[in-house]
């Protein structure tokens, strides 16, 4: 059975927010949402890659829905459910019904107790979120030092964003290099400056994600403009305290004209990245929107080919740049 906070806890934190100084308020502890080991994504290497729960974008392609809120949820697999009956005991504000063995949960009832998850014992309600220390991370992370250490691979932070929590990613930044681990930021960008500026000495690799080079473009499919991000980009790049590598989600009908990608391909050789990596769009996060209650935003949408994929990364290549497709 998964360790959990209290119900009170829950409550609580459910509506924590963090002061004018950008401190967490949860006693020094982080939300996450996973721990994935033997990670080949995230930076160089064989990798442990922590995912933060907590961001301020909403991305229309999210694939970890379940990163976006900071507090714990729950995620219904409904079809694991045996109709025991028992989260309906449980269930003191009558958010769960079970119809013709169908499991349905209320969620604008629901108050996140998180009862249901402890009598589950099929897996059919799941907590999505857990607060930890930097002591007990490190001492997961440790755990595969050797895999880092043969491989040039280390620790990265991802989410979520991690700087939406910026005392617990910094001072599991420090920590990591504290024990001689190599350590990647995977980012939005979108943070005060002070905020990313404090983290970056801790930081051997920055994976910066560009959605869109045109703000209101941006603001369409995320939720927020990029006058930041990019500001923050270009102030990273000229600290030149960390390699800086582009990630840029090909995203049908939004980002993968060919005129947009050659604007960005001018703006990213003005600022002279590392390296560019396009990720094509995939629909491998869908089933966990149902699971959280939510409709999928780009339910329709066709990844692109891997033909269209290589006609982008040619642009990007005529600008002199190091690009590649996937990871």
């Amino acid at each position: 059975m998964p360790e959990l906070p209290s119900a009170s806890n829950f409550l609580i934190e459910k509506d924590m927010t963090r002061s004018h100084t950008g401190k967490e308020k949860n006693g020094g502890k982080g939300l996450i949402f996973s721990i994935q080991r033997y990670s080949i994504h995230d930076g160089p290497g064989i990798r442990t890659t922590i995912f933060f729960k907590g961001c301020p974008l909403r991305c229309k392609w999210c694939s970890n829905p379940e990163s976006l809120n900071p507090y714990p949820e729950i995620m219904v697999r409904a079809t694991r459910c045996d109709g025991c009956g028992k989260c309906l005991e449980v269930c003191a504000s009558g958010a769960i019904l079970l119809e013709r063995g169908n499991l349905l949960v209320d969620r604008s009832r629901c108050d996140l107790c998180m009862k249901c998850v402890y009598v589950c014992l099929a897996g059919a309600i799941e907590i999505t979120g857990r607060y930890v220390s930097v002591e007990e991370t490190i001492e997961e992370c440790g755990k595969d030092e050797l895999f880092y250490r043969n491989s040039g691979g280390g620790v990265t932070l991802s989410g979520g964003e991690p700087l939406h929590q910026p005392e617990f990613a910094l001072n599991l930044l420090k920590a990591c290099k504290e024990r001689g681990l190599s350590t990647a930021l995977d980012t939005s960008g979108y943070a005060s400056w002070d905020v990313l500026d404090s983290v970056l000495q801790y930081t051997d690799l920055i994976l910066y994600d560009i959605k869109h080079i045109d703000s209101e473009m941006h603001y369409s499919g995320t939720g927020v403009k990029n006058d930041i991000i990019l500001e923050n980009l270009r102030r990273a790049i000229d600290a030149k305290r960390a390699r800086v590598w582009i990630r840029v989600p090909v995203i049908p009908d939004y980002n993968d004209s060919e005129q947009h990608i050659e604007r960005l391909a001018i703006a990213l050789t003005e600022m002279q990245v590392e390296k560019i990596s396009l990720l094509g769009y995939h629909e491998w996060g869908k089933p966990k929107y149902g699971a959280l209650g939510k409709d999928y935003p780009l339910d329709g949408s066709v990844p692109p080919s891997q033909e269209r994929l290589e006609q982008l990364r040619d642009i990007i290549q005529s600008k002199e740049l190091e690009v590649t497709v996937g990871y």
